[in-house]
């Protein structure tokens, strides 16, 4: 007899927690808490995909809203789409769902059977609060299993405060072919997964080709594809693929950027422009958008200046300051388009642009080490980011120790590689301006040599 299917409502990845404190890791605590307690309950975990969907709540995930007989929520840090969909779950399920929270809680959750768990000193969740958390949902999920022989308690405030409000009969959806959707979809998943592991872009267009008309398939599915394409660097086939996705799709901000990425990558730059140009006025400045914006404009700069066109290069380098400090001021917890921005100055170089450049530096070194005591194992870009604020900073005895963490974690030979050529970017500025640094030229050559 096939196990429970239980519906886990969450944030993917690693979210700001809102009372200021590191960023919370949510996927580590599915993975070493949720999933485990769930299967330790005699059930199968099926957890929610609207980060990969870029926030939309479609078709198949209000199926499985519904017809999962279990539900667990996660209601730390208050994600508006968890709240929607726990609303949904309590509008037609009486009972059998649990909501889950760190401690503070995020609203009153007096009216609410909730189950609270503690993330640990920085929210780093370390194992012990991972087998609390595990111990006790395995147990509460077992219980309501037990219940529901009986008739399961009311958890939905909904029915507990409109006595005679009923629950609309689920029994007549199709749910005899609910879950061979679920494992297909997965299956699906699975599939492109390994060919992305395997960098198979044939098996990815076989797949896509095998999928039939788009708009019949589940929406994760075609995210994953989209972004399978972007991990194999196929950006004519994610230009193609995006449109030809389902309206409602194409319209949800996380697929616009990509689209724009794909598109500068594949050097139709203006367009790029215009895409993230409009996600900016629809949604308001943040730091993926404009930090892609950013970058456009910065390859942009790098290909008028090496056609020798001073004043367009000027212009295009004052825009992608402008980007990079919109998207930094937007959320300053985020170094990428901080980093960016500062280099940009100083590469700039007048007065005005230096004068800047100490002003945002030290509080992109706060926002990097920031990170780096919430992370779990710092990685090559934390490391490379330090060593370039230490080069901006002029501190070679300490861009020299940074180098050393920064060579110690690379993973792949186009980091060191793209460090490297944002230095040489830095040192051609600082010689025009009479700044010679025999230490920089030293460090350019151990990343360099890192990279071949």
């Amino acid at each position: 007899m096939p196990r429970p299917l239980c519906f886990v409502l969450m944030p993917f990845g690693q979210k700001k927690d809102p009372q200021g404190s590191p960023d919370i890791d949510f996927d580590r605590v599915y993975e070493e808490a949720l999933r485990p307690g769930i299967e330790d309950a005699g059930m199968d975990p099926l957890r929610a995909d609207e980060e990969r969907t870029g926030g939309i709540i479609h078709r198949a995930m209000f199926e499985r809203l519904l017809l999962c007989d279990f539900a667990v929520a996660d209601l730390t840090t208050a994600n508006p789409n968890v709240f929607y969909e726990l609303g949904v779950r309590h509008a037609v399920r009486p009972s059998t769902t649990l909501a889950v929270f760190a401690q503070p809680p995020p609203f009153d959750v007096n009216y609410l059977r909730a189950l609270p768990y503690e993330l640990g000193p920085g929210n780093r969740f370390p194992p012990e609060s991972a087998a609390g958390l595990r111990t006790t949902l395995a147990s509460r999920l077992k219980d309501l299993r037990t219940a529901g022989h009986q008739g399961p308690p009311t958890d939905s405030p909904l029915f507990q405060l409109l006595t005679d409000y009923k629950a609309p009969d689920i029994a007549r959806l199709k749910t005899d072919t609910f879950r061979d959707q679920v494992a297909y979809a997965a299956g699906l998943k699975q599939r492109l997964a390994e060919a992305r592991d395997r960098r198979d872009d044939a098996a990815l267009a076989a797949l896509e080709a095998s999928l039939g008309p788009l708009d019949a398939v589940e929406a994760g599915v075609l995210v994953d594809l989209f972004l399978s394409y972007r991990a194999l660097e196929q950006w004519p086939r994610m230009i193609d693929l995006y449109a030809r996705l389902p309206a409602v799709l194409q319209g949800t901000v996380l697929l616009r950027e990509q689209y724009a990425l794909a598109l500068n990558r594949h050097h139709r730059r203006q367009e790029a422009l215009r895409v993230l140009a409009s996600v900016e006025r629809d949604q308001g400045s943040s730091s993926e958008t404009c930090g892609l914006m950013g970058r456009v404009y910065k390859d942009l700069w790098v290909e008028a200046e090496q056609r020798g066109e001073q004043a367009l290069a000027t212009g295009y380098l004052d825009h992608a300051i402008d980007a990079y400090v919109r998207g930094f001021e937007a959320d300053p917890r985020d170094a990428y388009p901080g980093i960016n921005a500062v280099t940009l100055l100083d590469i700039k170089g007048d007065r005005e642009a230096l004068t800047h450049r100490d002003e945002l530096l030290p509080v992109v070194r706060f926002a990097v080490r920031q990170r780096l005591r919430a992370a779990r194992a710092a990685d090559y870009w934390d490391h490379a980011t330090l060593l370039e604020l230490s080069v901006l900073a002029g501190e070679p005895e300490t861009a020299r120790q940074v180098l050393g963490k920064a060579l110690a974690t690379v993973r792949e030979k186009w980091e060191p590689a793209t460090t490297a050529n944002n230095l040489k970017l830095l040192r051609t500025a600082r010689h025009r301006r009479g700044l010679h640094e025999p230490w920089l030229d030293q460090i350019i050559a151990a990343l360099e040599a890192r990279a071949t």
